[in-house]
């Protein structure tokens, strides 16, 4: 039975752009071709990260959600760790609660103030 899971990775500033999309191509096919189904990707472009890492201050996110065997996340996250360009990663299995949060917040409906009437004073 696959799992849902969600990754999050840092790549290194100093890579092109062109650099930038080999890497996430890299680990796009890496999943596809291990048996994982992509259910989400998004691409957060250069953000600055919270505290300096390899002493660079900024860095490119990707977050990729798919459903994938359990035995897949070992092969993905040892080639994280061999791979340079990436600075950081963390990939989490979605409960029931997390995968319908993340299906609403693509729709739009989370985040976003509600119609909300205003209250009514009583006398």
């Amino acid at each position: 039975m696959n799992k849902q899971y969600e990754t999050v990775f840092i790549l290194t500033p100093i890579l092109s752009e062109a650099q930038m999309r080999d890497a996430v191509d890299k680990f796009r096919n890496l999943l596809t071709e291990n048996g994982a189904e992509l259910v989400h990707e998004e691409d957060w472009g250069l953000r600055k990260l919270a505290y300096p890492i390899q002493k660079k201050n900024t860095g490119y996110y990707q977050l990729v959600e798919y459903t994938a065997p359990g035995t897949l996340i070992d092969t993905l996250e040892t080639e994280f760790r061999r791979d340079e360009r990436v600075m950081r990663f963390l990939t989490v299995l979605l409960d029931k609660h997390a995968i319908a949060y993340n299906e609403k917040k693509r729709k739009g409906l989370v985040g976003r103030k509600k119609d909300v009437e205003p209250k009514k004073e009583e006398a």
